[in-house]
């Protein structure tokens, strides 16, 4: 018998780095895909490359940007997702005041290069604690000046014109795990407890030492959320 599929969507600018601690301990129990969308400047095409490499039936977290394409995902074949992860995510659509700072940082990129923009981003997207860890620190650095801006640009504009899918959430039917970092300034926990609240079949789950990316500042407990996530 073939192993339950599980599905883990990359957030802006980040590959499969961003998912290695859950990877690494689930992909004995499960058969692990992981989706970045490098080149793609849309949501809907990125939720089309997951339903494209995708199995017929699967479980699928998306991380950040990847949970927005999760929550696309599922709004095109719902009855192929047997079970959701929305972690560090959002579901409206762009704010009156999102666009200057997103372009701000594209700009960056194309004058001083990718190192720049991991230099300005990086810092708040951590927990206070974590920002000095040089490991994780230098990880995530790597892996954001290993793109191009030409990447960052097109991911920004996918962001940028991002679908609103407040509407979904109260007809999502699958088991769903809302999940983000007590520090997350980007996605805090207000709006993980709005989904939770919208999706009948939610569970929340706040990493009390994480910030945005708690795939790697707390990867035990993201792997423990993921795997009771896989027993429902």
């Amino acid at each position: 018998m073939s192993r339950p599929q599980l599905v883990l969507a990359c957030g802006l600018m980040c590959d499969a780095r961003v998912y290695a601690p859950q990877r690494d301990a689930l992909k004995s129990d499960y058969e692990i895909l992981v989706v970045d969308f490098f080149g793609l400047d849309s949501i809907a095409a990125m939720a089309e490359k997951v339903l494209a490499v995708a199995g017929p039936k699967f479980s699928l977290a998306g991380h950040s940007m990847g949970g927005r394409v999760a929550m696309e995902a599922y709004a095109r074949a719902p009855h192929r997702i047997e079970r959701l992860a929305l972690l560090d995510t959002a579901y409206h659509p762009r704010t009156n005041a999102e666009a200057e700072g997103r372009l701000k940082l594209v700009s960056l990129g194309f004058t001083q290069g990718m190192k720049a923009v991991a230099d300005a981003w990086l810092p708040p997207m951590l927990a206070p604690a974590h920002r000095g860890d040089p490991a994780l620190v230098d990880n995530l650095a790597d892996m954001i000046a290993g793109a191009t801006p030409e990447i960052f640009e097109r991911q920004q504009h996918a962001l940028l014109n991002r679908p609103d899918h407040g509407p979904l959430l109260p007809s999502i039917a699958c088991p769903t795990l809302c999940a983000t970092g007590r520090f997350d300034e980007w996605s805090p926990v207000s709006v993980h407890e709005h989904m939770a609240k919208q999706i009948p079949d939610a569970q929340l789950v706040v990493f009390e030492t994480a910030g945005h990316m708690s795939t790697l500042e707390t990867p035990d407990e993201m792997t423990g959320a993921l795997a009771g996530l896989m027993r429902r």
